[in-house]
């Protein structure tokens, strides 16, 4: 090939080459940088997954509480340990409050009058306390067939044999609801006849139950609790959580009394100091009540026969 040929396409090529590599050098210079996180929304972010890890504790917390709280007032047993025939009572096992299931829910016992029992016209309904179950109020319930009354006592879901659900406020009154409504409708016993007795809470709960039912002849509240929610809301795990809003009992015993319409006794161990010898529940009872100081263990029905004896029209006057 001749010299001149030669070089041509040596500078041909050349001039091909030169704006494909201009072009390519363009290209690569004119790429995005790769893209960079600011130090403030990191330490955003890292503050917003503190606070819904701390959030979420919280709420498993909250959900803890609401779920384990009622442990802290109730302390139910299953194993029933003593029955009425443990103090020569007969006395017949009932169960009521059957589910659609034929499930009997609540299981109590009846112990009926002898023949010639002066009170034998009345029929008591015995709630028991926030500890244990029946087996723990055989003492009471004799005490109550000496006096002379056919006794009715159960006890609640959650106690005992009966139907295995959480202690409440709510279901204790439907409890003893189901319960009068076995008296008078199963038993046929007349509701004026009928007297509630409680302990304890359930004392508070007798007296929550006498205000929604006038119809009854009248209610023994023995050491009826003031402050029973003080057991939940005191805990040091209550002031870490909403404790009133996940805790719906109450049990406000100030604002039933001021309710009650039918007579009323309340019992009291003396041993309390003398700035409580009207307990706030009790003066503002405006139907016919009595109160009772018990001075020795066990004499607590040591007025009862005197109270019964008085029930109807009249005034009942304090005892000392």
């Amino acid at each position: 090939m001749p010299p001149k040929k030669v070089a041509q396409k040596t500078a041909t090529a050349r001039a091909v080459s030169a704006p494909i590599s201009a072009t390519a050098q363009a290209g690569r210079g004119a790429r995005t940088p790769p893209p960079t996180v600011s130090g403030r929304w990191l330490l955003t972010a890292v503050m917003l997954s503190v606070v819904a890890a701390a959030f979420c504790g919280w709420g498993a917390l909250c959900l803890l509480f609401w779920q384990g709280s009622w442990q802290l007032l109730y302390h139910p047993s299953s194993a029933i340990t003593r029955t009425p025939a443990s103090a020569g009572l007969a006395f017949d096992p009932v169960g009521f409050a059957t589910t659609e299931a034929a499930e009997q829910r609540l299981k109590g016992w009846w112990i009926p009058a002898g023949p010639e029992a002066k009170y034998g016209r009345f029929t008591v309904l015995y709630l028991h306390g926030q500890d244990g179950n029946l087996s723990d109020s055989i003492e009471t319930l004799s005490a109550l067939h000496k006096v002379g009354l056919n006794v009715f006592a159960f006890d609640y879901r959650g106690y005992g044999q009966s139907q295995f659900q959480r202690p409440s406020e709510a279901r204790w009154r439907e409890d003893a609801d189901w319960a009068i409504r076995y008296l008078t409708e199963t038993r046929h016993v007349a509701a004026g006849s009928i007297v509630l007795d409680g302990r304890d809470l359930g004392a508070n709960l007798a007296l929550e139950v006498a205000a929604a039912h006038p119809e009854l002849a009248g209610v023994v509240l023995e050491s009826p609790l003031e402050e029973p929610m003080n057991a939940i809301f005191n805990d040091s795990r209550a002031h870490m959580v909403p404790a009133h809003l996940l805790v719906r009992d109450r049990f406000d015993a100030v604002r039933t009394a001021a309710q009650l319409k039918i007579p009323s006794m309340w019992i009291y161990p003396a041993k309390n100091p003398p700035h409580r010898l009207n307990p706030e529940p009790y003066q503002v009872v405006t139907a016919v009540h009595m109160l009772v100081w018990q001075y020795e263990a066990g004499d607590e029905k040591a007025s009862l026969p005197r109270w019964l004896d008085d029930l109807g029209p009249g005034s009942l006057t304090p005892l000392h």
